[in-house]
Parts: C-alpha cells; structure tokens; sequence
C-alpha cells in the first residue's frame, strides 16, 4: 500500500507534521480498510492534503456544507474520470490552527490529534460516515483499531487535565 501525498500548506502555522507523517497515517487507513475488505483498495494512490486556516476553512465549510464557521477537517472525494487509471484518494483540509487548539482543550498529543484527524479524513474518502448512530460507531471502531495499531490513545476518550 503506498499513497502519494501532495501537501501544502496555507495556513500560518508553523511545527506542524511533515509529508511522510501524514502518509503513514494515510496508509495506516487504507491498510486497515483493505484488511476489513469493506471496500476496494488500490495498491497505489494519491491524496492532496491542504492545510488551512480558521477563515479558509470556514469558507470552505460554508461553501461545500453550508455551515458557519471553521471544521478542523473536510474531506472530498474524486469522483473519478471514465476511462482513467488515475487513482486520486480526493483532497483533505484539515485547520491547522483548530487542530492545535482542539489538542490543547482535550489534553491530547498533537500528533494524535493529528493522525485521528488525517485517519478520520482518509475514511471518509472511502464512504465510511458517521451521520446514522450505526456508521459512526463502524467508523469510529476502525478508527480507534487504527490509531491503537500506532501506539495512539482512543481519540474518543478524553483525558482529564494534569496539573
């Protein structure tokens, strides 16, 4: 399983993860998709990951699901081309600058906050959901499997503050 990554980021933030951070994570979930064998998975692929700012994100968020405000991720799918052997996973945009802050007010570890992120992204561009009670929970389960597989923490368990 290799993925390609296309990284950019817009946003001003500084010490985020590098390329191949985000493409272990990224492979991480469509090995695990594979391994599910829920959905095909190509040997090969590409992924744009963008990472934005608070107010890019919001437009983004406006624009594409008409809610105000920044998300700390949007995935969108490609929808493919007939007769082309392309294989694009979509593009991601995560908010940098939501993603520190989210990390900080849950007391989880920026890289984990990162990878549940880039992971929770990766599924979604794969049709896995979690608008009905059934497909979060599916979708949540492969993502705790994946991030435990790294030696990351359930996202969906917080840790009380240290002091």
């Amino acid at each position: 399983m290799n993925v390609t990554i296309d990284l950019v980021n817009a946003s001003s933030e500084n010490k985020l993860p590098q390329e191949q951070d985000f493409q272990h994570w990224s492979e991480a979930a469509l090995k695990a998709i594979a391994t599910e064998g829920s959905q095909p998975v190509s040997d090969s692929s590409e992924l744009s990951i963008r990472l934005v700012g608070e107010a890019e994100s919001a437009s983004l968020n406006k624009n594409f699901r008409q809610k105000d405000g920044p998300t700390n991720i949007l995935s969108f799918p490609y929808a493919g081309i007939n007769g082309s052997n392309i294989e694009l996973l979509g593009d991601i945009a995560i908010c940098a600058p939501l993603v520190k802050k989210e990390a900080a007010e849950q007391n989880k570890k920026e890289e984990a906050h990162w990878a549940h992120l880039t992971i929770h992204g990766v599924l979604h561009l794969n049709g896995y959901d979690h608008e009905h009670p059934g497909e979060a929970e599916a979708m949540e389960s492969l993502e705790i499997r994946i991030l435990d597989s790294m030696g990351f923490a359930n996202p969906y368990e917080t840790e009380p503050p240290t002091r």
